[in-house]
């Protein structure tokens, strides 16, 4: 993973199990570490009632595999557990990181049952219909366009109405019916996507959960009441923050004394604590009490929606779960978390990392074997790759770094004869070795230059190749919709839940091939 250049020091490290981050975690993500999660996860057969019935009413009107009618009913049994990763609600599942998030949850339950069969264990989608932040969610790209839904609607995205993304639909080249279905047939945007990822995964047994219910949030009240009046939360991640940057690395959560937004249809705004003892919603007219506030979490607790410091510990109090899957960017917020798991008595998670995968079509493959370029190499820093293939492809060794460093010693012998016979002559044979040494560099130049435009043909090839698997520089995992390789290959999600080993933490790298019915993964 190191060796491509793409990921943070926090996240090396941490699947490197470095020393200085073990206060920060509870286990290594290795199957042996599973054995005692499961002894220490606590969840109450109460609590598997509520789950179980609320799983059952959200998907009432959806018709549901076997496979994941037999994982919402296996939540009653105190030996079924839960494998959890979470995303946004993105338009047509957004980049394709969203679809290897759900096919390392499907793998980890598949290799736990093997290693622990008296068990179940169950790949849960967490979706985050609570988010406001609509424009981190409202596009996709697809074939090199971006396509955006564009919509006046606020508040949390799970409840916006999807009527008016048949705009996007219709401008789209192509139209999957997987999709106009569930959005055309729903009347929110969260059962739009409940719909999709049922038509998609539904068949491995993956459960998504919608945490906007009043029955899940009324397990979580003791948490709410606690961080409007003590601000525990708050504390505890600056402690945690505090410890992390102590050690070189950057804060990514940044707490409020209250990590609670007051939500309603078309409102998501932070709960801000008065001077008075009151309480004031941020944006709005709204004021409470504190006992009228404390009151409505009970009568209404799907009012009140956690923050990012919480939002984990929210998941981790309502599911049966053993290990969260995420990416660098939330396995590294996770860091600063767990001392909010320690203050409320929640057991905290194996932070797992999902998988990773460039897939490189054929015409890539064609133009990498021209251009005489290595997978390892497609990660080489633009300037490296460059002159890699100006020497590979060159006829002369244009580099003149011998001859530098004799010119150098020339000029040395001539300054201390100089010295010898006059030593304010040093300073002068001093400048012209500059001017020497300038000159030589500038011919260097001339001649890399020279080389370049014989390997100019490769290095064009090579520019195509990496344009398009690291779009604006960055993965292609994180730009492209699945749907650019699912279209011309129905096959292609289960190619890749085949390919991929949840277990080895390096990054994968799947090739099409002819035919389309197979796919090779290699790693790096």
């Amino acid at each position: 993973m190191g060796e491509t250049n793409k990921f943070s020091p926090i996240f090396l490290e941490y699947l490197n199990n470095a020393e200085k981050l073990r206060p920060f975690f509870s286990r290594c993500p290795e199957l042996e570490n599973f054995g005692a999660q499961i002894e220490e996860k606590q969840f109450s057969a109460e609590k598997r009632q509520i789950l179980r019935d609320s799983l059952l009413a959200q998907y009432e009107g959806i018709e549901i595999s076997a496979e994941l009618q037999n994982n919402i009913g296996s939540l009653l049994d105190p030996n079924t557990y839960t494998v959890t990763t979470g995303h946004q609600l993105n338009i047509f599942t957004g980049p394709l990181y969203f679809i290897l998030k759900i096919i390392t949850a499907i793998k980890v339950c598949e290799d736990l049952k093997q290693r622990y069969p008296e068990r179940n264990f169950v790949p849960v989608y967490w979706a985050a219909t609570e988010d406001h932040d609509f424009e981190e969610i409202n596009h996709f790209n697809l074939f090199g366009t971006k396509y955006t839904w564009n919509t006046d609607q606020k508040g949390p995205v799970g409840r916006f109405d999807t009527a008016s993304i048949q705009g996007l639909i219709d401008s789209l080249p192509e139209k999957p019916e997987l999709f106009v279905k569930a959005y055309s047939e729903s009347k929110t945007l969260a059962s739009a996507v409940r719909k999709y990822i049922n038509g998609l995964f539904g068949a491995s047994g993956l459960v998504m959960i919608d945490g906007d219910r009043p029955e899940l949030k009324a397990l979580f009240s003791h948490v709410v009441k606690s961080d409007l009046q003590e601000h525990k939360a708050n504390d505890s991640v600056n402690e945690y923050s505090q410890k992390l940057e102590s050690l070189g690395y950057k804060a990514q959560v940044f707490p409020r004394k209250i990590n609670f937004f007051y939500m309603e249809d078309g409102l998501r705004e932070r709960i801000i604590p008065e001077e008075d003892g009151t309480y004031s919603v941020l944006n709005t007219e709204l004021k409470f009490e504190k006992e009228e506030l404390l009151d409505l979490v009970d009568s209404h607790p799907e009012r009140f929606s956690p923050n990012v410091a919480l939002r984990p510990l929210y998941e981790e109090t309502i599911l049966p779960n053993l290990t969260y899957i995420g990416g660098p960017g939330e396995l590294a917020y996770w860091l600063q978390l767990k001392g909010v798991f320690e203050t409320y008595g929640e057991r905290f998670p194996i932070l797992f990392p999902r998988a990773f995968a460039m897939v490189i079509s054929k015409a890539n493959l064609k133009k990498m074997e021209k251009a005489e370029i290595s997978v390892a190499e497609l990660f080489l820093p633009e300037n490296e790759l460059k002159e890699l293939l100006t020497k590979r492809h060159g006829d002369a060794d244009y580099e003149i770094s011998t001859e530098l460093a004799e010119l150098a010693q020339v000029f040395e012998k001539i300054k201390a004869k100089a010295g010898e016979v006059d030593k304010s002559l040093t300073g002068f044979v001093g400048a012209e070795q500059a001017k020497a040494l300038k000159s030589a560099k500038n011919i260097e130049k001339r001649l890399r230059k020279a080389e370049e435009q014989k390997a100019e043909r490769a290095i064009a090839q090579a520019k195509a190749v990496t344009d398009k698997l690291f779009p604006n520089g960055g993965l292609q995992e994180r730009h492209d919709n699945f749907l650019n390789f699912q279209l011309n290959n129905p096959d292609f999600i289960g190619q890749l839940t085949q390919a991929i080993n949840a277990f080895d933490f390096r990054f994968n790298i799947l090739t099409e091939e002819q035919t389309k019915k197979e796919a090779k993964a290699t790693v790096c």
